[in-house]
């Protein structure tokens, strides 16, 4: 039996009918609306950068945004945004983004009108992702969850390819994550083929961020440094250990050293001519009394 919910939200924009069929939740919305700005950038002339900015109330304002490729502009070309009015859109899984403005040398303004595509909240809900309840610490209406899945290019195809990779436990937050960071299943796949076959979803958006990715794991193992351990990995890309740097060392004769003696060289800008130097002073120096040696200069 169908139980239908008539719920009137403090927003005009955040009205919708809650339709229960067994455990899927089916939300209607209304139409999402607010203003725009664009502004396209010299040196990266192919994409228009546009945020779009929901007025909730007067002293609250939700802004969102995000770089477009013109392709995914329908209606709208590099030419147009340099004089005149425009109506474009933005088609996305998650629903319908149209906007209509003006635009004076490269920079744009307008209102937009964001429809949810019906059936994706329920898509989502039967892949275990609910968009209708509250993901994080953000103070989201369902709306503008649907607004911010749209602008990220969030779709149900991500879902699947998540839980068809078994990450336990994920939530509507791992969607914007994976959609963000470009998290897929051929993704793990490469990393669980490097040694790493237990790492956890924040493992690989740690991973994406710090630009470690299965080549980068294979030369480090090739130099037999610290990288059966992935935080050693992490810290190796955030000093910006390279492959090429580590060789430097063993070139001087570093050809012992713990993960901890590499990120420590890294942090005290100690380089491979500075080893030789060191070394040529006294063959047998340690790591440590180099950094010593190496602090001791700045003090002097």
């Amino acid at each position: 039996m169908h139980k239908i919910i008539y719920s009137a939200a403090r927003a005009a924009f955040f009205v919708f009918i809650i339709i229960v069929i067994g455990n899927i939740v089916i939300v209607a919305q209304e139409p999402l609306t607010g203003t725009w700005t664009a502004s396209s950038k010299e040196r990266s002339p192919q994409k228009l950068q546009i945020s779009f900015s929901v007025d909730r109330d007067p002293n609250r304002r939700n802004e969102s945004g995000a770089s477009f490729d013109y392709s995914v502009l329908h209606g709208l070309s590099r030419e147009m945004t340099q004089n005149g009015p425009v109506r474009f859109s933005i088609i996305r899984d998650a629903g319908t983004i149209e906007c209509e403005g003006s635009f004076e040398n490269g920079r744009g303004k307008g209102t937009f009108r964001f429809t949810t595509r019906p059936g994706f909240i329920s898509e989502m809900q039967s892949r275990g992702f609910d968009f209708t309840k509250r993901s994080g610490d953000r103070d989201q209406s369902v709306s503008e969850r649907l607004l911010a899945a749209a602008l990220l290019d969030v779709t149900v195809a991500i879902a699947d390819d998540l839980r068809s990779s078994n990450f336990p436990d994920l939530e509507v937050g791992d969607l914007f994550k994976a959609a963000i960071f470009k998290i897929d299943g051929r993704f793990a796949a490469e990393m669980a083929a490097t040694g790493f076959p237990e790492l956890k979803f924040e493992d690989l958006v740690k991973a994406r961020i710090f630009k470690i990715n299965a080549d980068y794991v294979r030369e480090i193992k090739d130099m037999g440094l610290g990288a059966d351990n992935f935080e050693n990995l992490v810290k190796y890309s955030i000093f910006k250990v390279t492959p090429e740097f580590l060789q430097e060392l063993r070139n001087e004769g570093l050809t012992d050293l713990r993960p901890e003696d590499v990120v420590k060289i890294r942090i005290f800008k100690i380089d491979a001519a500075y080893v030789r130097q060191a070394r040529a002073e006294d063959p047998s120096i340690s790591v440590e009394k180099i950094v010593q040696k190496k602090i001791s200069s700045w003090i002097k």
